[in-house]
């Protein structure tokens, strides 16, 4: 029988993740669960997150039976990750801002992470800066904007570049001869826009997208393939119920998603 993963988040930010994981582990059944009735998660406060996350991974691993799931959401994992795993004995693995390998990586020395506001805000992404800035200057920059941005650009209606631009703008600091050369993607709807922060970007510089090293951490608690039947194709959940819009389905497909 396939290995089971879930991968859920509060919108399809979450896409960047299970695109990484599924090259990982191509032989795994995959269910998606976009948790769109209470999107976005950046403005929720810790004891709301708590309990609505707790409720529905309590009824999805009921449902489901997943091997392992993937919380693939900044927001989610900062805050409800530790009683996740208390309350369940699937194993999880969470999604933290990458400032360790985005430190060590800057050149010079400057650093931004961008985030949604409740991510940059909280004591969990502070207290990764001061074990792994190593030495760097780094600039917490949070957004209410861009992960509702990521959403419209699935959905076949994207924003104009201008707004993009006055989201990013405060993470490119030039001051004392320096400039940001790294910006940690701290949201995974982020990498979503991230030809176009490029584009967008006053100067050059490194995004560092956390998703890579997350299928990393899922293939090394899975192991090896469990199963040589091909699985079934990937499923996703909307928990407004809702149906996919014609630009929202063809967006999916592109990720290998179907209903």
């Amino acid at each position: 029988m396939a290995t089971t993963i879930l991968v859920f988040d509060s919108g399809l930010g979450g896409l960047t993740v299970f695109r990484e994981v599924a090259k990982a582990r191509p032989d795994a059944r995959y269910l998606y669960v976009a948790d769109d009735a209470f999107f976005p998660y950046g403005g929720r406060g810790e004891a709301e997150l708590v309990a609505r996350v707790g409720a529905l991974m309590g009824e999805l691993i009921e449902t489901h039976r997943p091997d392992l799931i993937v919380i693939a959401c900044n927001a989610a994992s900062t805050l409800v990750l530790p009683h996740l795993r208390t309350r369940f004995r699937v194993p999880f693995v969470g999604t933290v801002p990458a400032i360790k390998p985005a430190c060590a990586a800057s050149r010079t020395k400057r650093v931004a992470v961008l985030g949604t506001e409740g991510t940059v805000s909280r004591e969990y992404t502070r207290a990764l800066i001061r074990d792994f800035a190593n030495g760097s200057d780094v600039a917490l920059v949070g957004s209410a904007r861009l992960a509702g941005f990521a959403e419209d650009e699935l959905n076949g209606a994207p924003v104009a570049d201008d707004l993009i631009a006055r989201e990013i703008a405060p993470c490119f600091i030039d001051a004392g001869g320096r400039r940001t050369d790294t910006i940690v993607l701290a949201c995974t709807h982020y990498p979503l826009l991230l030809d176009r922060f490029e584009r967008l970007s006053p100067w050059p510089v490194t995004f560092v997208d956390p998703a890579p090293a997350i299928a990393r951490r899922v293939a090394d608690l899975l192991g090896g393939a469990a199963s040589a039947e091909p699985p079934s194709p990937p499923h996703i959940m909307f928990t407004s119920g809702r149906a996919p819009s014609a630009a929202l389905a063809a967006a999916l497909a592109r990720f290998g998603i179907g209903r």
